[in-house]
């Protein structure tokens, strides 16, 4: 799963709107969205950041 898929169903997970993400995760709304269309990618630094927050709030992306 890409990144930009984890993040799509994690705030799906979650309920959040893309503004309520990007503030959990200290990001800009523009940010969070650049990474859902995936014209930007992350870094190395945040994927793990926003791994721990998933682990944390229990969101796994195994099927």
């Amino acid at each position: 799963m890409e990144f930009k898929d984890k993040l799509i169903y994690a705030r799906a997970v979650l309920k959040y709107s893309q503004t309520k993400m990007a503030e959990e995760l200290g990001v800009s709304y523009a940010t969070i969205n650049r990474w859902e269309n995936g014209n930007n990618a992350p870094s190395k630094t945040m994927i793990v950041l926003f791994e721990n927050y998933c682990k944390k709030h229990g969101i796994t992306f195994e099927r």
